[in-house]
């Protein structure tokens, strides 16, 4: 039985859509932040393709593809990690590799699983309104886990994505804080792609944050702001979707990188009248 939402949240499968959507807006910025901070901002790219790699894993073995995604992606998250950790490839060379390799893998597992059909493509590019009491569950599930463990961690989080020489100075385990970082986004990307698709997480990991990191002057306001952009993101993107028959992820994404625009235009116009302020007396 829908609940009494005013028009588009007015029916059950808008109303299913919504809170998946909220909570894929909360802890999508969440763990952005820490991305962001760390210069890794394209790692939800890499693992969103070997997510979308371990959905086709998933189908041709003949288990949920939610199941298959989380291996790959988990596995693909440890990967780039430890790569980066022992200096065998930067960075972004990580990320790279992991890249192409999972769009490789998802292009060669969805030809033996028949193809991009009706199946997969939701994966890829999202479908929030299609969203199941399960996958539901799933998400709020892990949206929970991944929310509690970014504020429990927060402080020591901040000082390993800031400057891991000084955390390693100060006694912090940084090899452990960085592998529950790592798992942490891999669970975000895959719990995150029915709403938005692999294609555009990455998207809902940074562009909040952009928005956050103009509006405040700490992390931790960086840190509300964005949870506060990424909802308002995810609201607004579904009603427009909803009333103009748009797809939902990318209308989400959109109204995020709007509202990163607009922040960014108010920011500059203040600064500029300050400047002409300042300039007459």
């Amino acid at each position: 039985m829908p609940w009494p939402l005013p028009y588009p949240f007015e029916l059950a499968f808008m109303q299913r859509a919504l809170i998946a959507g909220v909570v894929v807006g909360v802890f999508a910025p969440m763990i952005g932040t820490f991305v962001v901070q760390k210069r890794m901002s394209l790692i939800g790219d890499g693992i969103g393709h070997l997510a979308f790699a371990g959905v086709g894993a998933g189908l041709v073995a003949g288990v949920w593809p939610v199941w298959g995604a989380l291996a790959f992606a988990v596995v693909g998250a440890l990967g780039i990690e430890w790569l980066r950790a022992r200096r065998a490839a930067s960075g972004d060379l990580a990320l790279a590799l992991f890249f192409y390799s999972g769009i490789a893998g998802g292009v060669v597992l969805a030809g033996l699983g028949g193809g991009l059909n009706a199946t997969l493509l939701p994966y890829l590019f999202g479908q929030a309104t299609t969203v199941n009491g399960e996958e539901i569950a799933v998400i709020v599930g892990l949206g929970t886990a991944i929310v509690v463990t970014m504020l429990v961690l927060r402080r020591v989080l901040f000082a390993v994505v800031t400057d891991e020489d000084w955390s390693r100075v100060a006694g912090l385990p940084v090899g452990a804080l960085n592998t529950v970082l790592a798992i942490s986004i891999a669970v975000s990307v895959v719990a995150a792609m029915r709403i938005v698709g692999v294609l555009l997480i990455a998207a809902m990991m940074v562009l909040p944050v952009a928005s956050g990191q103009a509006l405040a002057r700490s992390f931790r306001g960086t840190m509300w702001w964005s949870v506060g952009v990424g909802v308002a993101s995810v609201v607004a993107g579904l009603a427009v979707s909803r009333i103009w028959g748009l797809a939902p992820g990318g209308t989400i994404v959109l109204i995020a990188a709007g509202l990163f625009a607009i922040v960014t235009l108010l920011r500059r116009g203040a600064a500029f009248r300050l400047r002409a302020g300042g300039a007459e007396l």
